[in-house]
């Protein structure tokens, strides 16, 4: 949980000040269910960046690098929890939060 609070307020840095907050969060909600569904489509997890950027992503860019923080934070969940749960939800609603 400590990852996710981290990352979390690393990517709603400055570096996404052009977006107001629940644009960035919403854009980082469909990073985490990307990631997500990688995982349950049984993706190597360093291959997740270059899978998830042949899907042709609808976010900005500079959000892309917002992946290689976030993967290792969902392959450390439990492959029920990655069936079982919305991830983007909860990263949306501890993003919001702030």
């Amino acid at each position: 949980m400590i990852r996710l609070t981290l990352a979390a307020a690393l990517l709603a840095a400055p570096a996404y000040a052009e977006d107001t907050q629940a644009e960035s969060c919403a854009y980082q909600a469909q990073v985490v269910a990307a990631i997500q569904q990688a995982r349950k489509d049984r993706v190597k997890e360093q291959d997740v960046p270059a899978a998830i950027a042949a899907t042709n992503p609808t976010w900005p860019e500079n959000y892309n690098a917002a992946i290689p923080l976030i993967t290792p934070w969902v392959y450390e969940q439990k492959m029920h929890d990655i069936r079982q749960n919305d991830l983007a939800a909860a990263w949306s609603d501890l993003c919001n939060k702030r």
